[in-house]
């Protein structure tokens, strides 16, 4: 027993991703997602639509490389749902933000946590707009609209890089998502 040594063969690193990949293989056909009427998704579509996602932060447009930060400041909305396997599918870590927390605790956590892009949540985008105010120009991340239940607000569209259905366009359904290589590295922070 000694001598079995880790191997793809024997040794696969056990993360939620795994269960996101048997759900849409297995349950395929099966909702995932019940947000409101117009928002229903299979464990297909919920699987697609993450490897979207993913594969669009990996892109040369947003350029999130393995083990940067990736932060997400909204709701339970199926957008926060989608991401927390799509950022890690992309070999980023996942940073979740409680939306009430005020704009100087938030900066802070950004700048901790060196977070390089920032989806949020319409109903924060006054508070995040203000946290990246306090960051140095070097600091500051490129910030993702998240707008499951609004429509399209073109009044602060200036300040953010893009929408969340805006990238999952961007995105490719084939993408080979970036598996962990051990379970000691990082997903997320808490």
């Amino acid at each position: 027993m000694e001598l079995l040594l880790p191997h793809a063969s024997n040794s696969t690193p056990l993360t939620v991703l795994g269960f996101l990949d048997r759900a849409a293989s297995v349950y395929g056909d099966c909702p995932s997602v019940l947000h409101s009427p117009n928002t229903v998704h299979t464990w297909s579509e919920t699987h697609n639509r993450c490897l979207r996602i993913a594969s669009a932060l990996t892109s040369s447009s947003l350029g999130i490389n393995r083990g940067q930060v990736v932060s997400v400041v909204g709701p339970n909305v199926p957008s926060v749902y989608e991401l927390q396997f799509a950022v890690p599918m992309s070999g980023a870590i996942l940073n979740n933000i409680n939306p009430r927390l005020d704009a100087h605790a938030l900066s802070i956590l950004l700048r901790h946590s060196e977070s390089k892009l920032v989806f949020v949540d319409h109903n924060s985008i006054s508070l995040v707009l203000e946290a990246v105010s306090f960051l140095e120009k070097h600091e500051k991340p490129h910030l993702v609209l998240l707008n499951d239940d609004q429509e399209d607000d073109s009044s602060s569209a200036s300040d953010f890089l893009d929408s969340y259905e805006g990238i999952m366009e961007k995105g490719d359904s084939r993408f080979k998502w970036i598996r962990p290589q051990t379970e000691w590295q990082p997903m997320v922070l808490k």
